[in-house]
């Protein structure tokens, strides 16, 4: 009998450990990637611009389609509608508050979805 208890306490112990020994490397994961995502995603920009953004902008060309095309956007350094310099601020705010040749998308995007545009468009 008190040898059963000895077994079923070890066991016990054992998947307690093995639970927690798989814990530690998931807790880490998702501080890495929640450092990562700061930046934004430009896979799940991808997908974004892809339903959002692909009916107006070509991401392979810079051919005009409705609005500029964006591929090459970050080497050209300049928007093509007004010369202002594209950065991660410009984009963002270009993209949340539009002008008069483009719709505002802040009130279609969340802001995480806003910040994954950008690291898709700056790898364009």
């Amino acid at each position: 009998m008190k040898r059963d208890y000895l077994v079923l306490g070890i066991v016990t112990l054992a998947v307690a450990g093995a639970l927690l020994a798989q814990e530690q490397p998931k807790k880490a994961a998702l501080k890495n990637a929640a450092s990562h995502d700061a930046a934004g995603s430009a896979a799940r920009g991808k997908e974004v611009f892809d339903k959002k953004c692909a009916m107006c902008h070509f991401a392979d060309s810079d051919a005009k389609k409705i609005g500029p095309g964006l591929k090459g956007i970050s080497k050209r350094k300049t928007f093509t509608v007004n010369g202002n310099k594209v950065t991660t601020e410009s984009l963002t705010t270009w993209i949340e508050n539009g002008d008069t040749l483009m719709p505002p998308m802040k009130e279609a995007l969340e802001p995480a979805q806003i910040k994954d545009v950008v690291a898709y468009v700056k790898t364009l």
